[in-house]
C-alpha cells in the first residue's frame, strides 16, 4: 500500500513539472468560470418569471445541474491528454524496463498511476465547486442534489482516468493513445442516442452509456445500478492494464 502512495504521489508531483496541467487546470477553469456566470446570468434574467411559478426549478437545477453536465463533457476531452502519456512515455523514454524490474509488482505501478492522475482530476472538480459554493452567500441550494452531482462527476472522471490507463498501456504512441481513448469514451457517451433517432429502446444500450448513469445519479436519484455499473467499469480497465503490463514484464 506505501509503494502505491509513493508511486502516486511521484505521479501527481510529475505532472506539475510540466506546464500540462497548469495549463489545463487555468483553461478549464476558465471556461468553467465561464459557463457558470452564463448560467447564474440566466438564473438572474428568469427569477422573475420562477417568482409565481410553484415548485419553480432554484438555483441548483438552473445553475449547479448544467454545470457539471458540461463539465462531463469539457473533461471527456482533457482526461485522454492527461493519461496517453502514463504508460506510453514509459516506453518512449526506453525506462519501462528498469520499471518492470523494479521490487514493486504491477498492482502497485497500474494503482500508483491511476490515483496520481485521479488526483489531480479530483483537484480540477474541489475548484469547480467551489463556484456554486459560492451562491450560498446569497441564495440556496439544493445540498442533495449538489452532493450527486460532485459523486456522478467523480465517478465519471474515475470512469474516464480508468479507460485513458488501459489506452495507454496496449498503445504504441501517445497521440494513439489519447485518440483511442476519446473515441471509445465518445461512443459509449453517444451509444444511448441511437435507440433514441429508431424511437425504439435497446436494454444493452441503454445500460453501457455512460452518459445515461451519469445523468441518473446527477439528477439526484442515487441507485445501486448506476454506482455499481462505473464501479464495475473502473475495476474492468484497471484490471486490463494490470493484465497487460503482466504481458510487458513477460516480454522483458
Amino acid at each position: 500500500m506505501n509503494m502505491i502512495f509513493a508511486i502516486a504521489s511521484r505521479e501527481f508531483r510529475s505532472l506539475f513539472l510540466s506546464p500540462l496541467a497548469w495549463t489545463i487546470l487555468a483553461v478549464l477553469q476558465f471556461i468553467l468560470a465561464f459557463l457558470f456566470l452564463t448560467q447564474v446570468e440566466t438564473f438572474t434574467a428568469l427569477q422573475p418569471k420562477l417568482a409565481g411559478i410553484e415548485s419553480a426549478p432554484g438555483l441548483t437545477d438552473i445553475i449547479v445541474a448544467p454545470l457539471f453536465g458540461n463539465a462531463g463533457i469539457i473533461l471527456l476531452l482533457v482526461t485522454p491528454l492527461l493519461t496517453m502519456r502514463l504508460i506510453c512515455e514509459e516506453r518512449r523514454n526506453k525506462t519501462m524496463a528498469l520499471l518492470l524490474s523494479a521490487p514493486v509488482s504491477n498492482i502497485d505501478i497500474i494503482l500508483g498511476k491511476y490515483l496520481g492522475i485521479l488526483g489531480l482530476m479530483s483537484l480540477m472538480i474541489v475548484l469547480m465547486t467551489l463556484m456554486p459554493l459560492s451562491l450560498l452567500s446569497g441564495g440556496e441550494l439544493d445540498l442533495g442534489k449538489l452532493f450527486a452531482n460532485i459523486l456522478a462527476l467523480l465517478l465519471l472522471v474515475a470512469a474516464f482516468t480508468a479507460t485513458g490507463l488501459f489506452m495507454s498501456c496496449i498503445a504504441a504512441h501517445p497521440t494513439v493513445a489519447a485518440m483511442g481513448t476519446f473515441g471509445f469514451l465518445l461512443l459509449l457517451w453517444i451509444l444511448d442516442w441511437t435507440t433514441g433517432m429508431k424511437d425504439q429502446r435497446s436494454e444493452l444500450f441503454e445500460y453501457l452509456s455512460i452518459l445515461r448513469h451519469f445523468q441518473n445519479i446527477q439528477s439526484g436519484l442515487i441507485s445501486s445500478v448506476d454506482v455499481s455499473y462505473f464501479f464495475l467499469f473502473i475495476t474492468c480497465f484497471i484490471l486490463l492494464s494490470i493484465r497487460s503490463l503482466d504481458n510487458d514484464r513477460l516480454q522483458k
